[in-house]
């Protein structure tokens, strides 16, 4: 994936699940909207929660979006925008 643009919405489920569904290294900004009711919660690496409120956002390079998994308030959503340069 050279040169591409990630642009999603991804809506947060009870049980942990990807950010992406392919392998890939890209550097994005991720973001829990303001919108949200509840906490989005990260896994982290070591397996534990990683709690983001609502307006929480961080810039994140060279990631792979199918490793970082969400769980949450059903109904809340998390964007994530940027891309491979």
């Amino acid at each position: 994936m050279a040169n591409a643009i990630v642009m999603r919405v991804v809506d947060v489920t009870a049980v942990y699940a990807a950010l992406g569904t392919h392998p890939n290294d890209v550097s994005v900004d991720i973001s829990c909207p303001p919108t949200n009711v509840g906490i989005v919660y990260f896994e982290g690496d070591d397996l534990g929660n990683v709690p983001w409120q609502p307006g929480e956002w961080h810039t994140l390079s060279g990631i792979d979006l199918s490793a970082v998994r969400i769980r949450g308030t059903v109904g809340d959503k998390v964007t994530v925008v940027g891309g491979e340069w």
